[in-house]
């Protein structure tokens, strides 16, 4: 009889090499120190390399195991090269997270550094360029490393993918949010919404495509998470939480751990929301 293992094991990750799209972001940054202190070796793969690469040195200076490349989710050449990398470097692909994504941000930190303007967010004159590169970003990206990461994981008859989409994957945003006294209107743009449901049928679409080929394919929906945002905002967000406030960055990171683990062995297809409630009212 086979020794039951126990709940602490189960998430362990030591032996599975990891990467993570988007890992300098604000999140992926997160997800990549997650799967390192589980044991896996990450491939922190962002369009910003300076910045994956000054996080892989960090993660290394502190006994982790992480490299650091450029990745741009929209090219398949860069997509494969990634790919090529990771398995040079380490022999395996075990786990994707895909957290790469253009999200307009309203905390002072990126308000002079937007990708996509905010202003011109109405939808009615909403640009076509503006929609196009969103959809590469974040629905063609995911696409592509999915379809980048299968190759391996079929050939190792094992894997686990998770792709991150959004509470404006579930509901559209309550755009009175972003509206401030005496300030141009500005709005969640419609690509935000519509790439993230996308993100949603993606990930249902892989987990019933892959059935029987050891490959699971789940998202991770969080809600608002606090980088900074101004007191308007923050309260405005919190009146909206059932808990009454914003996630901070690091509260996500055991539900994607509990995901690329084998701690969920018997979940996939499945969305896992983490947004205070927000969608419970």
């Amino acid at each position: 009889m086979t020794k039951a293992t126990s709940p602490i094991e189960l998430f362990d990750l030591s032996g599975r090499v990891a990467v993570v799209t988007g890992g300098a972001g604000l999140l992926g940054a997160e997800f990549c120190r997650t799967l390192v202190g589980a044991g896996a070796q990450v491939v922190i793969a962002d369009i910003d390399s300076e910045a994956a690469g000054r996080q892989a040195r960090a993660i290394c200076s502190e006994s982790g195991d992480a490299i650091g490349i450029k990745l741009d989710v929209r090219d398949p050449k860069s997509v494969q090269e990634m790919m090529r990398t990771t398995i040079e470097q380490f022999g395996q692909l075990d786990i994707l997270v895909n957290s790469a994504v253009l999200d307009p941000k309203f905390d002072p930190k990126h308000t002079s550094q937007r990708h996509l303007p905010l202003n011109s967010g109405a939808f009615e004159d909403f640009p076509l360029d503006a929609w196009n590169q969103a959809l590469e970003v974040n629905l063609t990206g995911a696409f592509l490393c999915c379809q980048a990461a299968a190759q391996p994981m079929l050939e190792a008859g094992r894997g686990v993918i998770v792709n991150l989409s959004s509470i404006y994957g579930l509901s559209g945003p309550d755009q009175r949010m972003y509206q401030e006294p005496g300030k141009p209107a500005q709005f969640k743009p419609v690509y935000y919404s519509v790439t993230k449901w996308g993100i949603l049928g993606l990930t249902q679409y892989l987990a019933t495509y892959y059935a029987g080929k050891n490959i699971r394919v789940n998202a991770l929906s969080p809600g608002g998470v606090y980088n900074d945002h101004d007191e308007i905002f923050v309260r405005s967000y919190s009146a909206r939480a059932v808990m009454g406030r914003m996630a901070d960055k690091d509260e996500m990171n055991g539900a994607l751990l509990f995901l690329v683990s084998d701690a969920s062995t018997y979940m996939t297809g499945a969305n896992l929301v983490l947004d205070g409630g927000w969608t419970a009212w």
